[in-house]
């Protein structure tokens, strides 16, 4: 099909909800993708964090396409070998004991709100609401989106469930005044992410910790899009020294296979017994296959390392632009290979004009350039956006 007839038989048959860019993307090399029309676009979205190992990594292909013919899908009610390498694997880098395997973000964190209620009914059977941060993103399910404390989201859903409550991001005080007896959980993503690569304090998160223990309260650490090494560490977490009591991923962890997960700890995870959740293709072999791939890969490719040293050093880039031009850009922030960079102004323009170029951006928040490549890039990469970025700079 040509471009053209893809775009209309999409916006023909497809509910209107996504503010598509009118490219149709047929394959990808690396950090590189190609639409139908042959022309090369340097990917530093990544499927919004997703495709952490770029594009047609062989190790991921290969772990994909072996699995797929040997057992696609068997569900829960049996044991697989795969599987069970990858809880494992998943416990051990968290630091907690007990994983669930979900399908999407959202799944992971409807399953913690689920696990966090539950648990604190242990101790009151009162204690059943999660206090959220503005600005946060959490899912697009009713109950996630009604942790996510954003109205644009919520606009026209309503009711929405109750039992949600909602603070300033990196505000201790005011969290500190929110906490009632009712509260079960304080859900937070290490660093928001949707609403604009929005970073906390360093002495933060510790306090967030430290208050949860002191009011018997659960730490859920959202970490869909921190999560998978892309900050530098496996989790964000590990860069504030705490350990939450429960942490969801998905986004990076299937390398672009729909995969999520939960996990908790031991003593958390204890009140879940047999029919109290479930899920009919939450960690199916080929999802498991292709994130064992990705584990693996991130581990033995030294992917952290670089993650951390490409992102220092794309960040300085963006300090030279935003000092070489102040009345545009006002801040750069952010961790590792997830960075954004505050505009005066609308960013959907300058999105499009590096897309023209062959640079993929987006804008997140209307006005923050948000960059979250493969953790596979290099300098030359960087270089090569930098380069784009400063042109169309120079042109607004």
């Amino acid at each position: 099909m040509k471009t053209q007839e893809i775009i209309q038989t999409v916006d023909d048959n497809y509910m209107p909800v996504f503010a598509r860019y009118s490219i149709a993307l047929s394959h990808g090399e690396g950090p590189y993708v190609y639409d139908n029309d042959g022309k090369k676009y340097l990917d530093f979205l990544a499927g919004i964090a997703v495709n952490v190992l770029g594009h047609g990594h062989p190790a991921l292909v290969a772990a994909i396409s072996q699995q797929a013919g040997k057992l696609i899908h068997c569900s829960n009610l049996y044991y697989t070998e795969v599987q069970a390498k990858l809880v494992e694997s998943l416990a051990k880098v968290s630091g907690l004991g007990k994983v669930f395997m979900a399908n999407s973000g959202a799944e992971a964190n409807e399953g913690a709100i689920k696990l966090a209620r539950k648990y604190a009914k242990k101790i009151n059977a009162d204690k059943v609401e999660i206090i959220s941060a503005q600005h946060c993103f959490h899912g697009r399910t009713l109950a996630t989106l009604t942790a996510t404390a954003q109205p644009k989201y919520q606009k026209g859903y309503e009711p929405l469930p109750g039992g949600f409550n909602y603070v300033p991001f990196n505000d201790i005080e005011a969290l500190k005044a929110a906490v009632t007896e009712k509260t079960c959980a304080i859900l937070l993503e290490p660093i928001q992410g949707e609403g604009g690569i929005n970073m906390p304090d360093e002495t933060y998160l510790q306090q967030v910790r430290q208050l949860c223990n002191e009011k018997e309260i659960l730490l859920i650490l959202d970490e869909i899009q921190t999560g998978m090494g892309r900050t530098g560490t496996m989790f964000a977490y590990e860069q504030y020294g705490i350990v939450p009591d429960i942490v969801t991923l998905a986004k990076g962890l299937g390398g672009g296979v729909p995969i999520g997960a939960f996990i908790a700890s031991d003593k958390v995870a204890s009140v879940f017994t047999s029919g109290d959740h479930g899920s009919t293709f939450g960690g199916n072999p080929l999802a498991c296959a292709a994130a064992n791939a990705v584990l693996l890969a991130i581990k033995e490719e030294g992917l952290l390392a670089n993650a951390k040293e490409l992102g220092n050093y794309f960040a300085k880039g963006l300090l030279v632009l935003q000092a070489k031009y102040p009345k545009l850009i006002t801040q750069v922030r952010g961790k590792g290979l997830m960075l954004g960079a505050q505009l005066t102004l609308p960013g959907r323009d300058i999105v499009n004009a590096c897309l023209a170029k062959g640079v993929i951006i987006n804008c997140t928040a209307g006005d923050v350039l948000r960059f979250v490549p493969p953790l596979t890039i290099e300098r030359a990469h960087v270089d090569e956006v930098l380069a784009v970025l400063d042109a169309v700079l120079a042109e607004i």
